[in-house]
């Protein structure tokens, strides 16, 4: 018997995914760019120059890179060497398996790719590893509500067709826990908060189109039942009929390679801020969009 662990993903057939999405991406990007959007502002406003940086999963968007960003040389990675840009620097790797000597890197940026990791603690573990002393990453992956009325209306058409249910979208994991990887990875300074995207869809397919075109449909390791035409008609109509609408979770996981220089944390007593003033932290913010 193997004492491998089992894994969840199908990291290959997740490649040939992003491979053949690569093609009309840029008519499916709507949350990669709202998500690189997010990572300008994120780099615009900190006072500190990234030389050398990884960018991972971007593609084209990181042409939405700003001077006030600071990021000089990039290297572009990917599990698909269809969604790389053309450029000099780059590379196809698996983030699970990362090939990169440690401390090469100021800045590593990873573009929702990370939710379909076999090993998230040693990915990122990786990551910290290979930044700089007081090196930053920034990765966004989708969170715990993502295609959560999706899920619900596979799971309604197929107890009604079939009389039960089998594994067709991924586990997505919480904000609190992502907190806790960062701090297993070994990252100083651990962030994570919440964009949360609401998707009115006119047509009931189009949302299974999105995955598609994203590259995103199923990767799990043990296979679902086939979905047969009867199976896929009565999930649209119990999509359509709980309000074709569904949610995606870009969850922001921001961390830094420890260095002296960094603030060290309180002691405990001496904090100066009443716990109420804390419950005041900004929340997620609500957005919609409409396909």
């Amino acid at each position: 018997m193997s004492n491998q662990p089992t894994k969840l993903f199908n990291r290959a057939v997740y490649a040939q995914r992003r491979n053949r999405s690569a093609r009309n991406f840029d008519k499916y990007d709507f949350l990669h760019r709202r998500a690189m959007s997010d990572i300008v502002d994120r780099l615009e406003s900190i006072n500190r120059e990234f030389p050398k940086a990884l960018f991972y999963g971007t593609g084209k968007l990181d042409q939405l890179l700003t001077a006030e960003c600071a990021v000089g040389d990039i290297i572009h990675a990917d599990i698909a060497q269809s969604r790389i840009s053309e450029r000099n620097l780059r590379i196809v790797y698996d983030e699970d398996m990362s090939p990169f000597a440690l401390q090469s890197f100021n800045l590593i940026v990873s573009l929702l790719t990370l939710h379909n990791s076999n090993e998230l603690v040693g990915a990122l573990a990786q990551m910290r590893a290979q930044l700089k002393p007081d090196g930053l990453l920034i990765a966004v992956l989708f969170g715990e509500q993502t295609l959560s009325a999706l899920r619900a209306a596979l799971y309604q058409a197929e107890t009604m067709t079939s009389g039960g249910v089998s594994a067709r979208i991924a586990p997505f994991a919480a904000v609190r826990d992502l907190g806790a990887c960062l701090q297993r990875a070994g990252f100083a300074l651990p962030v994570v908060d919440l964009d949360s995207v609401t998707v009115t869809y006119k047509r009931s397919e189009q949302i299974f189109s999105d995955l598609r075109g994203l590259g995103e449909n199923n990767v799990l390791h043990q296979t679902a039942n086939p979905m047969t035409r009867t199976l896929f008609q009565e999930t649209l109509t119990a999509f359509a009929n709980a309000g074709g609408k569904d949610q995606f979770d870009l969850i922001f996981m921001t961390g830094w390679a420890p260095h002296e220089s960094q603030q060290k944390p309180l002691k405990p007593g001496s904090a100066q801020s009443s716990l109420e003033d804390a419950i005041k932290k900004k929340k997620a913010t609500k957005n919609t969009d409409e396909r």
